[in-house]
């Protein structure tokens, strides 16, 4: 016969903590819809680097500020230069 030994009782279990989120990735998303793509590009990217590091959620929203920034600088470019094309073109229309 064998004695058995004594078991410790289970601890009681870990309430399941929140993930925590980057803050610069929310803030980089939320502000290229305001009209600040190069800043959103900046906190993009420096929200993707904290998160590598540490683990945090939010590398959707830091990839789609990069993304959404870059865009919307390159409609801006391409909405000027059109304008400023047209304008070239007709050197005639007065604004009145």
């Amino acid at each position: 016969m064998t004695a058995s030994v004594p078991q410790p009782p289970a601890s009681a279990p870990q309430p399941a903590q929140a993930e925590k989120w980057n803050i610069l990735s929310i803030i980089g998303f939320v502000i290229v819809f305001f009209g600040f793509s190069v800043i959103s590009i900046i906190l993009g990217f420096i929200g993707l680097s904290q998160i590598k590091k540490t683990g945090e959620r939010g590398r959707g929203l830091a990839i789609w500020a990069i993304v959404l920034g870059f865009a919307s600088i390159i409609i801006g470019a391409i909405v000027f230069f059109t304008i400023l094309a047209v304008v070239a073109a007709n050197p005639n229309v007065t604004v009145s």
